[in-house]
């Protein structure tokens, strides 16, 4: 069992990683308020792993209601959002009824988001199955769905009382979703942690494998980077927006071909290329930095090229961004590889990079 702790002075909490956590759950009975969880999940994740947590909560004495989503970003909106509101009420949920969230990054967010509203704020566990959901959406309270103008624009920060990784369930992930998490793990690289970067380069080959030994270390440093930033800023009111690298960017390429036509951690991928790119333009970095970016990305089979927009289109959803400060656009960029940090870029900067 791998531990990190996240230092919140109001709500410290662990997160926990090994093999096995979705059947070893003493950890999560020790949270629980009450012997009664409504799980949610979507209709993927369920035909793996809902029935056999069900049973094992069961059999330690807990009630369940399954609450079950359809698959998908698209589904990343109030509609859906209803649906676990509407369960809840039906099912005469209290506020010490606890909500886990079992899947990746959308169902963690819509069920932290439903968790901080129903009733003013109940419990909620995490529970990720995708390698982006265990580095990265799981930690740090962020909580929202999607609108059709932005991503993420509707939510609330709120943390959850525990946090466990199962890294079993990585083992059945497409390839796709796979890799599209490891975008977030080179992120934490390219921000503040020069010596992961160079790790990440070196064992890039065992990370594409699977090998559970290499993954379990690269969710850990991915966690304790983001626990660590998360303690020091927890709503994002300075540093934590570095953990925003290549999010204006893809959130606008998300938003700009429609949710759920790339995946969240492809569009990321493509946006960091492009925060690199605009950091060359600065001076910041040589153009063999940002190759050396691009071979990264492309051998953990991501996005390197983002797709055309149009000028106008993609400054037209980079302004609907969290980070506007004053009307102005704040990016993420890159003094040196693995040194990040806020700046604003003017037209000149900007034109000759975006498709």
């Amino acid at each position: 069992m791998l531990t990190v702790p996240v230092e919140l002075d109001h709500a410290p909490y662990q997160i926990l990683i090994a093999r096995g956590l979705l059947k070893d759950i003493t950890p999560l009975i020790k949270v629980l308020s009450q012997p009664r969880v409504a799980i949610v999940t979507n209709v993927t994740v369920a035909a793996l792993y809902l029935d056999e947590f069900r049973r094992v909560l069961e059999q330690a004495g807990v009630n369940t209601l399954p609450i079950v989503l359809p698959d998908g970003e698209q589904y990343k909106n109030w509609e859906t959002l209803n649906l676990i509101l509407d369960a809840l009420l039906e099912h005469r949920c209290e506020r010490k009824t606890t909500l886990i969230a079992l899947g990746g990054g959308v169902v963690g967010d819509m069920t932290g988001f439903a968790a901080a509203i129903y009733q003013r704020g109940m419990p909620f566990i995490q529970v990720p199955t995708t390698l982006l959901a265990q580095v990265d959406s799981s930690v740090g309270g962020k909580t929202a769905i999607n609108h059709p103008l932005g991503k993420n624009m509707i939510g609330a920060f709120y943390q959850p009382r525990l946090v466990l990784a199962d890294l079993d369930t990585l083992l059945t992930l497409p390839e796709r979703e796979y890799a599209a998490g490891l975008a977030e793990v080179i992120k934490y690289g390219l921000i503040d942690d020069l010596l992961f970067l160079r790790w990440l380069e070196a064992n890039i080959g065992a990370l594409m494998q699977r090998d559970l030994d290499v993954v379990a270390y690269a969710v850990k440093r991915s966690c304790r980077n983001k626990a660590r930033i998360v303690a020091a800023d927890e709503r994002e009111e300075g540093v934590r927006a570095l953990l925003n690298l290549g999010h204006t960017f893809g959130h606008a390429i998300e938003a700009g071909l429609g949710y759920g036509k790339w995946l969240h951690g492809e569009a990321i991928a493509a946006g960091m290329v492009l925060a690199a790119e605009a950091s060359r333009h600065l001076g910041w970095l040589d153009s063999g930095d940002v190759e050396r970016l691009k071979a990264l990305l492309a051998n953990a089979r991501l996005p390197v090229d983002a797709p055309t927009l149009g000028y106008e289109r993609w400054m037209a959803l980079m302004a609907q961004d969290k980070k506007v400060l004053d009307g102005k656009i704040r990016f993420v960029l890159m003094r040196s590889l693995g040194k990040a940090e806020l700046g604003y870029l003017a037209e000149p900067q900007l034109r000759p990079i975006l498709p």
